[in-house]
């Protein structure tokens, strides 16, 4: 005689639904070891084009950015551990170091007897967001994004000035090819604070008697503050 089949489908609708429970409860809390944020690239809003910059004049005043800004930055140098404030000095070159939130200046002078070159071909910049891209600086154009760049000479017991950026920042200027038109390294808007704690700077290469030295200079963003 065929047994009843109510036994059978009370116990299969038992165990249904501890399934179903045991999946609820899974999808209500993170695998082990799953992010506890969001990827970076969706915690960092985009820098629009209506906020780009033409050339990079430094500001001369104690307070980086633009006068009319509504936040303002503060950074600290964290590479080379040996450096001091925004400086950084050995045997052959003395750096200084002016980070903006329009882009990075810096100077450098040569302490010894024969020319030193930089070579911005093979040097690069890290962006906010970790990212690294070829390094433009004073004189680079939108036209100069995939060509060689010029290396820049520094003679002996002489200085010199420039400011260095993400060539991925550049923007079509149009009909004006020798305006350098640009992304700002840091946005002054109300998105600013999401800068906070990041970290930006230039894997610079400087030709030394004939041998290449990459100089690693990185700048944390301290604060973020209303003006």
């Amino acid at each position: 005689m065929r047994r009843p089949l109510i036994a059978t489908n009370a116990t299969l609708a038992t165990l249904v639904a501890v399934l179903a429970m045991g999946a609820g409860g899974c999808s209500s809390a993170p695998e082990p070891g799953s992010p506890a944020s969001p990827p970076l690239s969706q915690t960092i809003p985009e820098r629009h084009a209506s906020t780009a910059v033409t050339q990079a004049a430094d500001s001369v005043g104690s307070i980086p950015g633009s006068q009319n800004a509504a936040f303002i930055y503060k950074f600290r140098m964290t590479e080379p551990p040996s450096g001091t404030g925004f400086s950084f000095k050995d045997r052959d070159l003395s750096f200084s170091f002016r980070p903006s939130p329009n882009a990075l200046y810096f100077g450098v002078e040569n302490l010894q007897g024969r020319p030193v070159s930089i070579d911005w071909d093979h040097s690069e910049f890290q962006e906010p967001t970790g990212r690294k891209a070829r390094v433009g600086h004073s004189t680079t154009r939108w036209r100069d994004r995939f060509a060689s760049q010029a290396m820049s000479t520094v003679n002996p017991q002489q200085r010199y000035s420039d400011f260095v950026f993400s060539v991925d920042d550049l923007l079509d200027p149009g009909n004006s090819p020798e305006t350098q038109l640009r992304r700002p390294l840091l946005p002054e808007d109300s998105s600013a604070p999401t800068y906070s704690n990041m970290v930006f700077g230039v894997d610079l290469v400087c030709i030394i008697e004939g041998q290449p030295r990459t100089y690693v200079i990185r700048f944390q963003v301290d604060s973020v503050i209303p003006r």
